[in-house]
């Protein structure tokens, strides 16, 4: 017969439970912009046809229309301005017949350079709405912040990271198959 001590009895193994996701909390101020980024994110496919980096942007009008659309055509026409906010600026300039875009908003799935900022400040567009930021040459905050200097006489309100996760995927993969 079995000592009491060793006849101890193995509790049952505990079964694993999987964490639970984070919530997901709603963002008032991004949330409102994913759906004009997702079309920016489409106009952005378009660019690597032409050997162009995946940049997309959009001009909304007042009242949220599309006015302006453009993405990266810099290899296609052999411009260095044809960025892809200065396609859609100068679209929409054409469209409305006015070089001031008061009261629109643009979105763009790269945050904006020094040249793009500029042009964002002398068309007086109201807002800019960014997904990824670019270390290398961002001129809204990340490397630079010219859009919200004080020394302008526009600055334009800046809403950073709508869905960046996406717009840098997307620019991420178009790197991968071209290095």
């Amino acid at each position: 017969m079995q000592s009491a001590s060793a006849r101890q009895t193995v509790p049952p193994a505990v079964p694993q439970i999987a964490p639970l996701p984070a919530p997901v909390r709603p963002d008032p101020v991004r949330d409102r912009w994913a759906a004009p980024m997702r079309l920016a994110i489409a106009e952005a496919a378009l660019a690597p046809a032409t050997g162009d980096v995946p940049v997309g942007a959009l001009v909304l009008g007042p009242d949220g229309e599309v006015i302006g659309r453009g993405h990266n055509e810099r290899e296609a026409v052999g411009d260095p301005t044809a960025h892809a906010e200065v396609v859609a600026i100068r679209e929409a300039a054409a469209k409305t017949g006015q070089w001031r875009l008061s009261g629109c908003t643009l979105v763009v799935t790269l945050e904006p350079c020094t040249m793009c900022a500029g042009a964002i400040v002398l068309s007086r567009i109201d807002r800019v709405v960014y997904g990824a930021l670019d270390e290398k040459a961002g001129a809204a905050g990340s490397l630079f912040d010219v859009m919200r200097d004080r020394r302008l006489n526009h600055r334009p309100e800046v809403v950073p990271g709508v869905l960046a996760d996406d717009c840098a995927e997307q620019l991420r993969a178009f790197f991968d198959t071209h290095r």
